[in-house]
């Protein structure tokens, strides 16, 4: 018996068509039981991105390094290392100079100086000695320092072993100078524009003495100063001067020496005994008074020819030496007793009496040279007085010295 089916209609599908399966038939198999069928391979993996990265690294490692690559990485290690540098001596440069500034500005104030003074800090590195609290060296150069009746051309010292007082950064209060070491200079041109009044001149004469010379108004004549100082220390705080050998001369004619008593001299120079020689008026006035006629070895008995016969005379003046011991003639006191001699000889008499007036002392004073260290310095000390082309020049040393509070 066959029974036929007939499709029931869904109540979803409203047009009541046949719905069919989208699925494929089965197919039978023509394998048996007995033969399965092989499982098929899994898929390969897809490498990844770091696994590839890792296998091409590993292929070069057995290789040696590029040059170019050593090169690049050496030239990136120097720059680094010259910009660190110059990064560290910009800073350390930069310290030293506002160190120097402030202790310029400091040493001022504190030794009242008109100018400025010029510090240099020496060693290297700078902030490394700021952090132990000790310089190695400090130079100050000090100009126009007034000491005295002069000033000081220039004053220049150098510390060393400088202990810093008090804690960083901002606690630095003072310093202590382990050893000190300086120099001053009086120069010439100084002690000629303060001392002489641009109308004397020193200079140096060798052994530690100072030669003078310049020119000084008499009873209204010019006469020629010429002085020598001998350079002395007072002590290890001031430097004096001996003035000796004073003269005036009047060009050509005779040199004044002033002095007491019987140091005052007046002799004539060369050339006007030379002219006096061949005039034998003024001859016959000298060898008329008879303290000169003495003076010159000349006998009363020669005296009295000479005054009565010109060739006596002519004899007794052409001698090889009368010229030279009628140089060496004192004349002060006989020209004071006989004014009327000054008249012969050529010299205002007025000149004369002005000249010895002049005291020896007033006129040292105007050629002292003497100087002191000032007040502010007291902790310094004066260790050699030496003169030299320029001017003179005085050693300082010092110890232990405590600057600031």
């Amino acid at each position: 018996m066959t029974w036929c089916h007939s499709p029931t209609p869904s109540t979803s599908n409203p047009s009541n068509r046949p719905s069919y399966s989208t699925k494929s038939p089965i197919r039978s198999s023509n394998r048996s039981p007995d033969h399965p069928r092989p499982p098929s391979p899994p898929p390969a993996p897809r490498p990844r991105r770091h696994a590839a990265r890792r296998q091409r690294r590993g292929r070069g490692r057995g290789r040696p390094p590029s040059p170019l690559r050593t090169y690049r990485r050496a030239t990136k290690l120097l720059l680094a290392l010259l910009f660190g540098t110059a990064f560290l001596l910009l800073a350390d440069r930069c310290a030293v100079m506002y160190a120097e500034k402030k202790a310029q500005q400091k040493l001022q104030q504190a030794l009242h100086l008109e100018a400025q003074p010029q510090v240099d800090i020496r060693g290297f590195p700078f902030l490394t000695q700021v952090l132990t609290k000790r310089l190695r060296q400090v130079d100050v150069t000090v100009p126009d320092v007034a000491a005295d009746r002069v000033s000081l051309a220039k004053v220049r010292a150098s510390a060393r072993d400088i202990r810093l007082t008090g804690s960083l950064p901002a606690g630095i209060h003072g310093a202590v100078v382990g050893r000190l070491e300086g120099n001053v200079l009086l120069a010439f041109d100084d002690m000629n524009r303060e001392l002489g009044a641009s109308q004397v001149r020193f200079s140096d004469l060798g052994g530690n003495t100072i030669g003078a010379k310049g020119r000084l108004s008499v009873a209204g004549q010019d006469l020629v100063l010429r002085a020598r100082a001998r350079l002395r220390r007072d002590g290890d705080r001031a430097v004096s001067t001996a003035v000796d050998d004073m003269s005036l001369d009047l060009p050509r004619v005779a040199t004044y020496r002033p002095g007491p008593g019987e140091g005052r001299t007046l002799t004539l120079h060369p050339e006007a005994a030379e002219l006096l020689s061949r005039d034998a008026a003024r001859v016959k006035a000298l060898l008329s008074v008879p303290a000169i006629a003495a003076r010159l070895g000349v006998s009363e008995e020669d005296v009295a020819l000479a005054l009565r016969s010109e060739e006596r005379l002519h004899e007794l003046t052409g001698a090889p030496r009368f010229v030279e011991r009628l140089t060496k003639v004192n004349l002060v006191d006989v020209v004071l007793d006989n004014p009327w001699l000054l008249e012969r000889l050529g010299i205002d008499p007025q000149l004369i009496t002005a000249l010895t007036r002049l005291q020896p002392p007033a006129l040292a004073d105007r050629l002292a040279l003497s100087f002191r260290l000032p007040k502010q310095a007291d902790d310094l000390h004066l260790h050699a007085v030496t003169v030299q082309r320029d001017g003179i020049r005085v050693e300082l040393t010092a110890a232990g010295l405590p600057i600031g509070s």
